[in-house]
């Protein structure tokens, strides 16, 4: 069974920052691209980061230049370096995972879920 377990979140100040990590049962975790998606009360799941297996990386608009993506092969897991983190970042955070890397996907295209970890910023 695969599983994928985040962590890392917390409450955070305006400007603060956050690491999340992405801890996955995949096997082999080299050939599946990784993303980040997160969801604020009421609204729908949304997409932020993906790293492809060959080490592309994508992210949403309103993250460029504050958040970043990585991977570690060795250690099953993936990362989202979370920087000037803003109010309006608060949200579940979900780590996803697929076979196949895009520059954006949809929620509903992820083959493998984690439970999420929340991310709350105050200002």
């Amino acid at each position: 069974q695969v599983q994928l377990v985040e962590s890392g979140g917390g409450l955070v100040q305006a400007g603060g920052s956050l690491t999340l990590s992405c801890s996955a049962s995949l096997r082999p975790f080299r050939i599946y691209a990784m993303a980040w998606f997160r969801q604020a009360p009421g609204k729908e799941r949304e997409f932020v980061a993906i790293i492809g297996s060959e080490g592309d990386i994508s992210y949403t608009d309103s993250v460029k230049g504050r958040f970043t993506i990585s991977r570690d092969n060795a250690k099953n897991t993936v990362y989202l370096q979370m920087n000037s983190l803003q109010p309006e970042d608060t949200a579940v955070y979900y780590c996803g995972a697929d076979r196949y890397y895009s520059t954006y996907r949809e929620a509903g295209s992820i083959l493998y879920w984690g439970q999420g970890t929340q991310v709350t910023v105050s200002s």
